[in-house]
């Protein structure tokens, strides 16, 4: 495993990318940074984090001997594997909140972007980037943010976390590239926040309304039981799920 270790990027997703341009990379090359200027997450959204204090990181996986029908199982292995190395460190009452942000009961720790490159109309490769909130300790303006330490009151070595989740990723894309589809789902559909629960969602007009979440599809559209018994499945810019 290729590491590269910079202490300034904009993006370490863009960075990777670029490296791609440029020619061959390894699988599972990493690159990680002490600081992000402008990190990147789900809908556009900006990764705002402290210098030096957690952990920032983009892994490329080639994908090209893989018949992958649905990408969201990317999404989905990504979150088991941030589920199993964070057990590790005991970290209690985890969750995912779809699609693949990670929560300490109903604080966000960690979010993932994935960049998926196409070539053919084939999934070619997948650049996955992870920021996980670790040492820093203050949030402004973020109230439903957290970290590793404020949750355990503990120092952790962003290395050592980084060693375990490369290596927890790695033996998730053994199991999808076993096509052991129905496991996956059944165990990331079991981690999800708010599962079966009476819960609030926001629509892309603003409008509120309640509902059960059910399950996602294999496409990663989250199923969502409505009044009148009404199952309906939402795509990522169609609904928010409010805590």
């Amino acid at each position: 495993m290729r590491i590269v270790k910079l202490n300034a990027i904009d993006s370490t997703n863009n960075y990777l990318k670029g490296l791609g341009s440029t020619g061959f990379i390894d699988d599972y090359t990493v690159v990680t940074a002490k600081n992000q200027t402008e990190g990147k997450g789900q809908r556009g959204s900006v990764w705002s984090s402290e210098a030096s204090k957690n952990l920032m990181f983009s892994v490329f996986k080639d994908l090209s001997s893989m018949p992958l029908e649905h990408p969201f199982y990317i999404s989905m292995i990504t979150s088991l594997a941030l589920l199993k190395t964070l057990k590790s460190l005991e970290i209690p009452k985890l969750s995912v909140k779809w699609p693949n942000d990670i929560l300490s009961a109903d604080k966000k720790i960690c979010g993932v972007l994935i960049e998926n490159v196409i070539k053919k109309n084939k999934i070619n490769a997948s650049i996955i980037g992870i920021g996980l909130n670790v040492n820093q300790t203050t949030f402004e303006n973020l109230p439903k943010a957290s970290s590793l330490k404020r949750i355990t009151d503990k120092t952790f070595d962003v290395d050592e976390i980084l060693k375990i989740m490369i290596s927890n990723l790695k033996s998730y894309f053994l199991i999808l590239k076993d096509e052991k589809y129905d496991s996956i789902k059944e165990e990331y559909e079991a981690q999800l926040f708010r599962k079966n629960k009476p819960s609030t969602f926001k629509n892309a007009e603003g409008l509120m309304f309640s509902g059960f979440i059910k399950s996602v599809s294999d496409a990663g559209y989250l199923q969502v039981l409505l009044e009148d018994d009404v199952l309906k499945a939402y795509d990522l810019k169609e609904i928010t799920l409010l805590y």
